[in-house]
């Protein structure tokens, strides 16, 4: 891989992610950047390349308006345990993988299975990827941008009731073997644990925890962070090695 360290990695992955969704080039803040995505639906995200209790108290404690989200590479009951009144932790944590590009994954096919239709394109410096089902509705798609020698995948998901037929693997190979052609030498994505079985399964592996908190409040409460924690990595590396979707669709970052 072609990071030194976590904080590295994540410096990377925040310039790929603002260009996938469309924001201005990430804003450099004490405590890392900050990226405004849309329209529509502004989304102001405080991203922390390294995270610690002192930081996120410091950041959560300023005022902010309902909406505002941090971005933490670290354990989920962690940050909920540093942040403010006022901040909660949704939805399950998820991860930071990255894997070295160059040449398709073993095992992973290159065309859509009978009956469904493989479109690619790029848009504004960004490859989009959707297989279509036989009545034409999309059954599974993904993007992907290139930044220097680095490509960041996002927003991939698999329709539910297209799962288990391998769709996940032609975007997720369309996408690596698209950025590859254009220069790219590691891939880099934020993965839910979903997500995690399917990128794995062709050959990227977790460089850090991700966990997300939220300027507002939580329907599932801020005391289900740990129940919905995935088990511990046992297999971290730092992203000098660091393995990606399975038959689940892959939750947006």
């Amino acid at each position: 891989m072609h990071f030194t360290d976590t904080s590295e990695a994540v410096r990377a992955w925040v310039h790929g992610w603002a260009l996938s969704r469309g924001a201005g080039e990430p804003s450099p803040t004490p405590w890392g950047f900050t990226v405004v995505t849309g329209p529509p639906g502004n989304s102001t995200n405080h991203v922390l390349p390294t995270a610690d209790e002192t930081t996120v108290r410091e950041l959560t404690r300023s005022p902010a308006r309902p909406g505002v989200w941090l971005k933490a590479f670290v354990p989920a009951d962690s940050l909920a345990s540093w942040i403010a009144p006022g901040w909660s932790i949704p939805g399950a944590p998820g991860f930071l993988m990255s894997t070295s590009l160059g040449s398709d994954p073993a095992g992973v096919p290159s065309a859509a299975p009978d009956g469904y239709r493989l479109r690619s394109w790029t848009d504004a410096g960004v490859v989009h990827a959707r297989v279509h089902a036989p009545d034409g509705t999309t059954a599974a798609r993904g993007q992907t941008a290139v930044d220097g020698t680095t490509a960041v995948v996002d927003k991939v998901e698999t329709h539910t009731a297209h799962r288990r037929r391998g769709l996940g693997r032609v975007i997720m190979a369309t996408l690596t073997a698209t950025a590859a052609e254009q220069g790219a030498t590691v891939g880099l994505l934020a993965s839910s644990a979903e997500g995690r079985a399917l990128y794995e399964a062709t050959g990227w592996l977790v460089a850090a925890p991700l966990a997300n908190a939220r300027r507002g409040p939580d329907p599932a409460g801020r005391h289900a962070v740990r129940a919905a924690t995935a088990p511990a990595v046992h297999r971290q590396r730092d992203p000098r090695g660091v393995g990606t979707n399975g038959p689940a669709p892959v939750p947006r970052a």
